[in-house]
């Protein structure tokens, strides 16, 4: 009898793939284990196990597999489980969840090894230049890769080159597979065995008398396995001894001391022993026995507590009764910055059990993360991330925690799976029957609207900490402010004022403004006209540190104009502004004090937000200008004073959440105002002091913005009423997108009349040279979402069978916002 093996293969298939192999092979193979299977006519993928069966499959012969990678599952049934859902909700295949999910360590793919045909002889004349430089390497190197050739031809399209050298039967090719972890080895020293008794040291000492430094790091490494009987570091001991590593090496190759080395993990954990958790404040104990009752009847509760309410504490405490019960907690953070103040926190009360993962890690970094929480070691118990971390091979998950539940930065726009974190890390919990907390001091509509329907639980914690007052929020009118010539740059005489008096009282400033960049829109005096991007539909941005000009969609960049390029006027002029301008201003405002900025500019390295964050902890920066980076969660002791450089921006921008979006942007920037005994002051510059939303926040008033958005939603039909998908239509041509979105949109209708808007152009309909044109179809509240994806997923394979079509790209994004 035959056996078979179902793979998910990391490439976006339908179906899954199936393989044959043989009966031994399908006793030794397990669910979740990689195999390197051929696809296509020479490809070599890795792929997962799903399946292990005896149907054969009708429509194509099985293949055999390549090779099996693992010697245990790599994948958790779990995971295999949150994959498939994660692939039927968003309406993707499993293979971009398992691509998104693995780290890229783990995917091994297959490279092209070009070697010499040793069996033929060919003659130089024979050979083009290109095919010759080729050859030529292969007499120096016994195998070459494909970027290899790139690099000694300088060209990226290299395969011609090869294909005729094939045909010359010059070379020859296979293909091979790569691990790409390499373990971290750190290298030890240990005296060798002959030398370890007392007299064999003494001879060797004498022997040493007259070679002073190698007898020091002999006496140094003597001394330091005495002290601390633990392994001795190669560093350790050059270090120690303020010897060379030669000196060393040299020890090494007389057979005096002998080298081991010994792997490590790349993220380590150096602190002290646990810290005691806080005591809790009266309100804060009310909260927590609130949510302990609620989970008794809930899975989901929503903790709505205001800013610096001291939210993270009561996280804390439900942490220490989950680990107490040996199981895992999933911690989730919407933005990496605040995975930098939190990591800090949560080692001082659970020292190493903290494990920490986000797209800042490099590959290793999170092959090391992988392995720890797939074996439940103890530095694993409570895991700490940003979005991707839902992914992870959780064993005996507890407690999921959702900090800033509200964030859109929760959800994955690019590429596939186009998953919203808060929504999938529901679903892991439910897969663990393990319980999920979603905390924020400005819940999403969405969430709150479940708590008030009784779907979730909801605890409402409505004080600061220690009874800190909440801050003080002033509108400034800088229309009228324009009028009376009282602002400097884009400061009103307000905001200067509240300003100085902060700076001496020794106090540090925050203020908001996002966008980055120096200038969003660069526009000639004599003729109008303004520099756009070349790939995209819109203005470039001027970053004055650079002095160049960006795109921010497509990352283009030219050096500034002098002159204008139509018609060549010299009178160019800066429109708007953002952080770096912003920057700019406040240096020549207050030349005496520190300045710093903090948005995707500054923080582009690894370590990019812990330098500011702690620079901004430890006072040495007075004033920080900064993007939403700055709104989410971060506990500064010593803000008293946040300023909104304009808010009109964010509430005239054409979408259904900006009013939502905005409110809990301007509450969570006020947040980080007056966290400990002084009181805040919040300064909001609007050309509409009167707009509605900004009169609710300046009375912090959630419940009456909750009531407000939702009646719009009802008439509008929005979330979390109706449900949406969108769909998206790519390509070059313009016509063809016009053409291709209009048939789409009208399959669309005839299925479901008038609840399907569009297709329409976005405000940037042009990004990377791709048009891109928009359809979104709402679901109404009792309407079945399995179906209505079937009939999208059966339009969509129609649309992709009419050849006309065929190059059109469709993006599916099902709860898009």
């Amino acid at each position: 009898m035959s056996h078979f093996i179902d793979v998910i293969l990391p490439i976006p298939l339908e179906k899954l793939f199936t393989y044959r192999i043989s009966k031994a092979e399908s006793e030794f193979l397990k669910a979740g284990m990689r195999v390197s299977v051929p696809f296509g006519k020479s490809k070599i993928y890795t792929a997962i196990v799903c399946r292990i069966h005896e149907q054969e499959p009708v429509i194509y012969e099985a293949k055999d597999i390549h090779q099996i990678l693992d010697d245990t599952p790599l994948v958790t049934k779990h995971q295999l489980t949150h994959w498939q859902w994660i692939s039927k909700y968003y309406m993707c295949t499993v293979g971009e969840v398992m691509r998104a999910a693995l780290p890229s360590a783990f995917i091994l793919e297959s490279e092209t090894i070009i070697s010499k045909n040793t069996s033929t002889v060919i003659s130089d004349e024979d050979l083009k230049d290109d095919e010759f430089l080729v050859y030529e390497a292969l007499h120096h190197q016994s195998s070459l890769k494909i970027h290899d050739i790139a690099s000694i031809l300088d060209k990226k399209n290299v395969l011609p080159v090869i294909k005729r050298l094939l045909e010359k039967e010059a070379i020859s090719i296979q293909e091979e597979v790569y691990e790409k972890y390499k373990p971290k080895l750190v290298r030890y020293v240990k005296l060798h065995a002959n030398h370890a008794s007392q007299e064999n040291l003494q001879v060797l000492l004498d022997e040493l008398s007259r070679a002073h430094k190698q007898r020091e790091v002999v006496m140094t490494l003597f001394s330091m396995s005495a002290k601390t009987k633990k392994p001795v570091k190669v560093s350790e001991l050059t270090e120690e001894s303020q010897a060379s590593t030669a000196i060393v090496k040299t020890l090494i190759d007389k057979g005096i001391l002998e080298e081991y080395y010994i792997q490590h993990d790349r993220v380590e954990y150096s602190g002290e022993a646990d810290e005691a958790s806080k005591a809790l404040s009266k309100p804060q104990d009310v909260a927590l026995s609130e949510i302990k009752e609620s989970f008794k009847t809930h899975d989901i509760t929503l903790l709505h507590g205001v800013t610096s309410s001291g939210k993270t504490e009561i996280y804390v405490k439900l942490i220490e009764d989950v680990l107490a019960s040996g199981k895992q907690v999933l911690y989730l953070v919407p933005e990496i910055a605040l995975t930098t103040q939190l990591v800090n926190r949560l080692q001082d009360y659970f020292s190493e059990k903290v494990a920490v993962f986000h797209s800042k890690y490099s590959t290793h970094e999170r092959v090391e993360v992988w392995h720890n929480i797939f074996q439940n070691t103890t530095k694993a118990q409570v895991v700490l991330g940003a979005r991707s971390s839902i992914l992870l091979p959780f064993q005996d998950l507890g407690l999921v925690i959702i900090d800033e539940e509200h964030e859109t930065s929760y959800k994955q726009f690019d590429p596939a799976p186009r998953y919203h974190a808060r929504d999938a890390a529901i679903i892991l919990a439910n897969i663990f029957k393990a319980k999920t907390l979603l905390g924020s001091a400005t819940p999403s509509l969405e969430s709150y609207y479940n708590a008030k329907q009784g779907k979730y639980g909801l605890v409402e914690l409505a004080t600061r900490y220690n009874n800190v007052m909440m801050p003080d929020i002033e509108l400034v009118d800088i229309k009228d402010k324009h009028k009376r010539k009282r602002m400097k740059g884009h400061f009103s005489d307000r905001l200067i004022a509240e300003m100085t008096e902060t700076l001496e009282e020794g106090q540090q400033i925050i203020l908001f403004q996002n966008r980055r960049g120096f200038s969003p829109i660069i526009e000639c005096h004599t003729c109008g006209h303004s520099p756009q991007c070349p790939n995209c539909d819109v203005s470039l941005t001027y970053h004055q540190y650079r002095d160049q000009l960006r795109c921010h969609y497509c990352g283009y960049n030219t050096v500034m104009l002098k002159k204008c390029d139509a018609c060549g006027g010299n009178d160019l002029d800066t429109k708007g502004f953002g952080t770096e301008q912003v920057e700019k201003e406040v240096n020549a405002l207050f030349p005496e004090h520190k300045v710093a900025r903090m948005d995707l500019d500054t923080t582009r390295g690894k370590y990019g937000y812990e330098k500011i964050i702690t620079a901004f902890e430890q006072q040495e920066i007075d004033i920080l200008v900064g993007t939403q980076m700055l709104t989410k969660g971060l506990d500064f002791r010593h803000v008293k004073l946040v300023g909104i450089m304009n808010a009109d921006n964010m509430l005239n921008f054409p979408d259904f959440r900006a009013h939502e979006r905005s409110f809990q942007l301007m509450m969570q920037v006020s947040g980080r105002a007056g966290r400990t005994d002084t009181r805040g002051k919040v300064l909001i510059q609007t050309y509409n002091p009167h707009h509605q939303i900004l009169q609710q926040v300046s009375t912090n008033n959630f419940a009456e913005m909750f009531k407000e958005q939702m009646d719009e939603r009802y008439n509008f039909k929005y979330p979390p009423v109706y449900r949406l998908i969108k769909i998206t239509i790519k390509h070059k041509d313009y016509n063809r997108v016009n053409v291709g979105a209009a048939w789409f949109a009208k399959s669309l209708r005839q299925v479901f009349d008038d609840l399907v808007l569009g297709p329409e152009f976005p405000p940037v309909a042009r990004i990377r040279n791709q048009y891109h044109k928009h359809i979104l179809v709402k679901i109404k509240p009792k309407q079945s979402i399995v179906k209505t994806k079937e009939a999208i997923d059966k339009i969509n394979n129609s649309f992709s069978s009419i050849k006309d079509f065929r190059a059109l790209r469709v993006i599916i994004n099902v709860d898009n916002y």
